[in-house]
């Protein structure tokens, strides 16, 4: 079972606690040990959280949309926590709106996103970049959600 966290340190609107495990569980079930345990915590935090956390982790400046920290557990221990992510509610919002994209399908392609970045996928290179957006279509396309790398299937 996908266990969730769910930390609310925002005011923003987000959405449900079943949502993100819809999500989150999507994101997981094409993966090899999908029958083992996992837990992730999800901090919906406000932008100045978010820029604190971005200057601490990334040294760049202003909120991002979502960082993730990763679990690496100590070798002879055992534990299902896959680590942590950390999305700026606000700027959800406003990138939803600014793309013209319905917010829970943003709210859903972010969180999705993170798992991904949880999993050991990053977008540095351009060939990881284009594995990491082709399986969030894959994961994305099962919950009918529109690939959001095209610009025809904005809101």
């Amino acid at each position: 079972m996908n266990y969730i966290d769910l930390q609310i340190a925002t005011s923003a609107v987000h959405p449900e606690p079943e949502q993100f495990q819809r999500w989150v569980n999507a994101a997981l079930e094409s993966f090899e040990n999908n029958d083992e345990d996992s837990e992730i915590v999800i901090r919906l935090v406000d932008a100045a959280e978010s820029a604190e956390l971005n200057q601490q982790y990334r040294h760049k400046n202003g909120p991002t949309n979502i960082l993730s920290f990763p679990f690496e557990v100590p070798d002879g221990m055992e534990m299902d926590l896959l680590g942590d992510l950390v999305i700026c509610a606000p700027l959800i919002a406003l990138e939803a709106e600014q793309q013209n994209k319905l917010a829970e399908h943003h709210w859903a392609h972010i969180t999705v996103h993170g798992v991904l970045h949880l999993l050991g996928y990053d977008h540095v290179e351009e060939q990881d970049a284009e594995e990491m957006e082709a399986l969030e279509i894959e994961v994305l396309s099962r919950l009918d959600i529109a690939n959001p790398y095209m610009e025809d299937n904005k809101q």
